[in-house]
């Protein structure tokens, strides 16, 4: 991918960024992570004003603007801008896929957050005691979607719409994801699985 920085005012971060439809990818990316543009503004600390240009191709975002919407959508600037990838391989280091954390549940995903996907990996670990969700929670996953979870060390629960299913390390499951569903860790000892969540259209 071309990418032409011209200068514009002092210093590097004054610095206009020319990519080619770097607007509709920034929007691609938004939308993937299901983000508004005041969503997205909040996240990075550009107007939604300005955004909106961006995106539209109206205006050049500058190094400086450009690394702000990146940080917002969990991006560096060379993976927004494209220039780690490599005939469309895009690679995550160990440890450094986007991270939140949630009352003993700890969340890595590993899939960027690119345009198009319609598969999501993300490596979660639960401390004893912990939930990836409450009961009551609503699914999170859009409908169709389907889960499949390897236990890498365990043990584990499973429970899908109100049914528990007890899960040693090295089993591995398939879900609908679109059902109220979490895992517990009852046991002493943290436990770790990987989940990968699949959009498509459940048969009946």
């Amino acid at each position: 991918m071309a990418v032409t920085v011209t200068e514009k005012g002092a210093g590097a971060d004054a610095a206009v960024v020319e990519v080619p439809a770097v607007g509709t990818r920034i929007r691609a990316l938004r939308e993937a992570m299901d983000l508004s543009l005041r969503d997205l503004a909040h996240r990075s600390g550009v107007s939604a004003p300005m955004l909106s240009q961006v995106e539209r191709g109206e205006t050049s975002p500058t190094l400086a603007v450009a690394s702000r919407i990146a940080a917002g959508l969990d991006l560096t600037l060379s993976q927004l801008l494209r220039l780690d990838e490599d005939r469309h391989v895009v690679v995550t280091r160990r440890g450094e896929g986007r991270k939140r954390r949630r009352a003993g549940h700890r969340v890595e995903e590993l899939t960027p957050p690119l345009p198009g996907q319609r598969a999501d990996i993300s490596l979660h670990r639960l401390e004893p005691g912990a939930v990836t969700g409450g009961p009551g929670d609503p699914p999170i996953h859009e409908p169709g979607s389907r889960e499949t979870a390897v236990l890498l060390d365990g043990p584990a629960t499973l429970v899908v719409d109100g049914e528990r299913h007890e899960l040693r390390t090295g089993d591995s499951v398939t879900f609908d994801a679109d059902l109220a569903h979490h895992f517990e860790n009852n046991s002493d000892h943290p436990a770790e699985l990987l989940a990968v969540v699949a959009a498509g259209l459940r048969r009946s």
